[in-house]
């Protein structure tokens, strides 16, 4: 049995290569096909799969298959995820587990750890400067620990997500250590220089990411006596991907985490991947070849992984992540809507959709093959506002940098009248943008709230971004805490490791006491986590919101109200969300429902009764439609 086990096995990986071969083929011949042996890469590449997939552990060999069968299984209205520090939810990977029927019971089926894998000492990019892929943060736990977790969350009917940094390794990375040392075949894993000349032509046309605390995108190396191209910190060195060694090397890594139990890869930085002299070096073409070519090797060996690629972009580079073109259905399976982000924000600070409707409208198709976006209000990272002067002069007098400048003051809390209190992160002396650190919840007044009709408001525009993520269509991603209403959290400035990274802010540790309040059903928090649970639960009962359908975004008109047509094929469901904190009426042929049939609230079933002839949403409220 053993032996027809193995053969079948192999039969299968067979089946696997011919398939994914023809669409690796096609990014390894632009990505390397000019220097190298590409049949020799192929074989490599074929050589490396098949070594993981004879390792592959059963019951994940078990989730390969059903996941063959239905490769489409995460645009499923089913599918929510969950983004938390193991460190500040639960300790230790070890006590995870033990949290994992409050995940359940919210409806969660997938769960992002952030950066979980072993950092460099000391600052680290809140973990994002990996020392050694194949080892856990040992402050967290250990491999064992890990995989009893993801075994734990499969059990539950979750899929385990890790970050995988792509762009860079610390400069204490096996690789960047023989780098170091002087050894030529990993030197050419990263951009070294002999000297400067090349890396101040580069920076002619490069982005500061880090202005205040890593000026530049290079650095001098002492041990080396050479340049390196460090785009984030002089401590994260950029992995060079012309070179095929890199691919291999990495995708051996992705592999052998697979086995351990990840589904979902969150495929770090990759916009920077690329490098060519003359431009920004973000979201070249080669970026969406390497992402093609790790995303099809993967599913040759491990067919139940999926992958994300985080690109916060603008909205015209950042449609390309989820295929277009010669790469539709072949690139990343999820991206980030950072666009719907801002946008949410913005509209929030204005009491004005019409950007938004805009934005949303023009620069985003309704679908796409074999993807969809990650939807999100906040996460562990910052708000850049990615607010374009083409956007802004459909709506004059407003300006893309008067825009930018008022958002940054709204949120930082010192625009008059402002509900917000979050702070300006990374001030830019050329441009004067800002961008904008603070908890969900504190950027949505629940911090500021004074009186009972404040919070009641608070609580409201949580809960309108709640109902946008989980009915926009995509997989929407929950921040730990943001179900109960976290606030920021300035205990950071404390801990020098943290203290110069205003980010942790918004990255408080779990608040458990706050929890055991919830069933008790009279604080605040009881009320965020059951407004929360009744829209994903609304979600995932109605299969119209699916992901796999069309979303379109309808301008009806009006200024405070945005609306979201949902085309399914039996069913249009119209979601309607109040931007403003006064009640809003738009007439039913505006938003374009059927005169002879009857409509009902998914988020709470009741029948739609109009007001006079008109739809009416009280403060901040939301409401989808669908007709009986």
């Amino acid at each position: 049995m053993a032996d027809q086990g193995a053969m079948a096995a192999d039969r299968f990986f067979d089946l696997r290569w011919q398939r994914g071969a023809r669409d690796l083929i096609g990014p390894l011949t632009r990505l390397y096909g000019t220097a190298h042996d590409i049949p020799a890469l192929m074989a490599r590449v074929r050589a490396v799969l098949s070594a993981h997939a004879a390792r592959r552990p059963d019951d994940l060999r078990a989730l390969d298959l059903v996941r063959d069968v239905d490769p489409d299984w995460f645009l499923s209205q089913d599918q929510v995820g969950y983004v938390l520090y193991a460190d500040r939810f639960a300790g230790r990977l070890a006590d995870l587990p033990a949290h994992v029927g409050y995940l359940r019971d919210l409806g969660v089926t997938y769960v992002h750890l952030m950066p979980c894998l072993r950092p460099r000492p000391g600052p680290s990019d809140g973990g994002y400067a990996v020392m050694d892929y194949g080892a856990i943060d040992p402050r967290l736990g250990t491999m064992e620990d890990f995989e009893a977790l993801t075994r734990a969350l499969r059990a539950a009917g979750m899929d385990t997500c890790i970050d995988m940094v792509l762009n860079h390794t610390a400069r204490e990375h096996a690789w960047a250590e023989a780098a170091r040392a002087g050894d030529p075949f990993h030197q050419r894993f990263y951009h070294i220089f002999d000297d400067d000349r090349l890396p101040r032509e580069h920076e002619r046309t490069l982005v500061e990411i880090f202005p205040d605390q890593a000026p530049g995108n290079f650095t001098f190396d002492p041990d080396l006596g050479k340049w390196v191209w460090t785009t984030f910190n002089d401590y994260q060195w950029d992995l060079n991907w012309s070179n095929p060694e890199v691919l291999l090397a990495i995708l051996d890594a992705m592999l052998t985490l697979a086995n351990r139990g990840v589904t979902v890869f969150r495929l770090d930085a990759v916009a920077f991947m690329w490098k060519r002299l003359g431009t920004t070096c973000q979201n070249l073409p080669e970026v969406h070849d390497i992402i093609q070519a790790l995303t099809q090797a993967t599913r040759v060996a491990a067919p139940a992984v999926i992958h994300k690629s985080e690109a916060i972009v603008a909205p015209r580079d950042l449609v390309p992540y989820l295929g277009t073109g010669r790469h539709a259905g072949r690139v990343a399976n999820l991206a980030y809507h950072n666009s719907l982000m801002v946008q949410f924000w913005a509209s929030l600070a204005a009491r004005d959709t019409r950007l938004m409707t805009h934005v949303l409208k023009t620069h985003f198709p309704e679908g796409f093959r074999r993807a969809c976006f990650a939807t999100y209000i906040r996460c562990h990272d910052d708000i850049g506002w990615a607010i374009t002067p083409e956007d802004t002069a459909r709506f004059p007098p407003m300006t893309d940098w008067g825009h930018r400048d008022f958002l940054a003051d709204f949120y930082n809390g010192s625009f008059p009248g402002s509900f917000a209190r979050g702070a300006d992160f990374q001030a830019s002396a050329v441009t004067g943008d800002r961008r904008t650190n603070g908890s969900f919840a504190s950027l949505a007044g629940l911090e500021s709230a004074t009186t009972p009709e404040e919070e009641g408001l608070a609580i409201a525009r949580i809960l309108l971004g709640h109902g946008l993520i989980a009915s926009f269509g995509g997989i929407p991603l929950l921040y730990m805490g943001d179900e109960f209403g976290l606030l920021n959290d300035h205990s950071y400035l404390e801990d020098p490791d943290r203290a110069g990274d205003g980010r942790w802010m918004h990255r408080p540790a779990m608040d458990w006491a706050a929890v055991r309040t919830i069933p008790q059903g009279r604080t605040r928090a009881a009320r965020i986590h059951a407004g929360t649970r009744a829209i994903l639960a609304a979600r995932k009962a109605t299969p119209q919101l699916a992901s796999h359908v069309p979303t379109r975004i309808l301008d009806p008109g009006h200024p405070r109200l945005f609306v979201v047509e949902r085309l399914a094929e039996d069913r249009v469901v119209t979601c309607l969300f109040n931007f403003s904190e006064e009640p809003q009426a738009i007439s039913p042929w505006s938003l374009r429902l059927d005169p002879a049939r009857r409509y009902a609230d998914r988020l709470t079933g009741a029948p739609l009764r109009l007001e006079d002839g008109a739809v009416t949403l009280p403060a901040y409220g939301q409401i989808w439609l669908m007709p009986g």
